[in-house]
């Protein structure tokens, strides 16, 4: 029998699920993925994250990504505040920094982060964090707040690593784990992250495991193959999937959900 796993990032707003997104839920829970988080990316998709999230028994973020700073409105934080306010809403995010395509300006992104960083701390809510190429940015806005969460599809170096972990932070791995050509760096790392730091998510529909087989005719990613990346990282930290499926399982409760369940 298939572990009980929590897919900790969904993208299950994507226009890529419009067609089969029931299909998509239901092939995930036969696969044993009985919880996930949806991820809000704006503040539209922030709030269809949230009726998917009651409609499935699910929960979700509430937040603006990066790459959708540049379009924040003036409001957008009394706007997160009034979607936080449903119970399905765990955690302040999708938000960060990415300077790797750069679609918003560096600067609107840092103020953009910070007022989602300063409401986490004010709500005592864990934040979902995004950073691409941008590690000495985030630890400065790091350093200014107190926060809880996780630093979502980590792919960076290990001094990012270390400070992460050293800050409290969780650390999401993705499929990126699973790819034989950018994912050995973070295969190297992925032992360095204690027991108690580590959540396990598929970014779906983005970042397809190169090790599943067969592969999908769609080539597009989705709950259901969280899986084959706690497998892969099962056999990378030398821990049985069962404990995988424990550790992540118990990380995902503490961070996202004790808060609610009170």
């Amino acid at each position: 029998m298939l572990p009980s796993l929590i897919d900790s990032g969904v993208n299950l707003t994507s226009s890529q699920f419009n067609k089969d997104r029931t299909s998509i839920v239901v092939r995930a829970k036969q696969a044993n993925i009985d919880n996930m988080l949806l991820i809000g990316c704006c503040l539209h998709s922030s709030q269809e994250s949230l009726l998917l999230a009651k409609e499935h028994n699910y929960v979700c973020t509430a937040g603006i990504h990066p790459h959708d700073a540049k379009d924040a409105p003036a409001d957008f934080v009394s706007q997160i505040r009034t979607l936080v306010e449903h119970q399905e809403v765990v955690a302040i995010g999708e938000c960060g920094l990415d300077f790797n395509r750069d679609f918003s300006p560096r600067d609107k992104q840092n103020t953009v982060l910070e007022q989602h960083l300063m409401l986490a701390q004010q709500l005592d809510m864990p934040v979902y964090l995004h950073e691409r190429d941008a590690f000495e940015s985030m630890r400065v806005q790091l350093e200014r707040t107190s926060i809880k969460g996780v630093l979502h599809c980590f792919t960076g170096e290990q001094d990012a690593l270390e400070y992460y972990l050293d800050y409290g932070l969780m650390i999401g791995i993705t499929g990126w784990l699973c790819d034989e050509r950018r994912g050995e760096q973070l295969q190297k790392l992925l032992p360095l992250i204690p027991d108690d730091q580590l959540l396990l998510e598929t970014d779906a529909p983005y970042l397809l495991p190169r090790s599943l087989k067969p592969k999908p005719k769609s080539r597009r990613n989705e709950p259901a193959f969280l899986q084959e990346i706690a497998k892969v990282a099962a056999e990378l930290r030398g821990q049985s999937i069962e404990h995988i499926s424990e550790i992540t399982r118990n990380n995902f409760q503490r961070l996202f959900l004790s808060d609610r369940d009170k």
